[in-house]
């Protein structure tokens, strides 16, 4: 069975999410906060070392309860400094504190974070593959950076519009591509 060619088949973890969930259109708001956090964990690092670690962000993230994370004070942070389970970078975390509350005021201004996307996709799933950065990655990132929100550029952008199946690029030999 092809997959991807990033997909490190060495890796359960990474093969689980390829096959299982990479691609696959997910809407629901839990899923779009939780994985926007973890992108913006990516900035600089590989995905694969993001997904490694994932359980435990769930575990110190509180399950990504968005509103338990807006409230996270200072003890929180230096626990979450501490945690050598996760990716201690005091910007990325003080950021994914900040990207929740922004996270949230888009919820209530648009009823939920994946109709604020659709003024953006028009409901739209996108096939493309081998870009990192596209019109629609731009568009996204320049307004979540007007609205206040950090480690939120294109690339980081277009790789979770591709994790949450807005962008659907698996490879052309990849099993799961839909010209198959």
């Amino acid at each position: 069975m092809k997959r991807c060619k990033w997909c490190n088949e060495k890796n359960p973890i990474y093969i689980e999410y390829h096959d299982k969930e990479w691609g696959v259109p997910n809407f629901d708001d839990l899923y779009l906060f939780e994985m926007l956090i973890l992108e913006s964990f990516q900035a600089g690092l590989s995905w694969e070392c993001v997904l490694n670690k994932r359980e435990d962000f769930k575990k110190s993230y509180d399950n990504f309860d968005i509103a338990k994370i807006t409230n996270y004070n200072a003890q929180k942070i230096n626990e979450l400094l501490s945690n050598e389970k996760i990716i201690r970078n005091k910007l990325k975390i003080n950021a994914s504190i900040n990207n929740a509350k922004i996270f949230q005021n888009i919820q209530k201004e648009f009823g939920s974070f994946y109709k604020y996307l659709t003024q953006f996709t028009n409901n739209q799933i996108i096939y493309e593959r081998d870009k990192v950065t596209n019109d629609l990655s731009d568009n996204i990132s320049k307004d979540l950076i007007k609205r206040g929100m950090k480690f939120v550029g294109s690339t980081i952008i277009y790789s979770y519009l591709q994790a949450i199946g807005i962008i659907n690029s698996h490879d052309i030999e990849c099993f799961l591509n839909s010209d198959n």
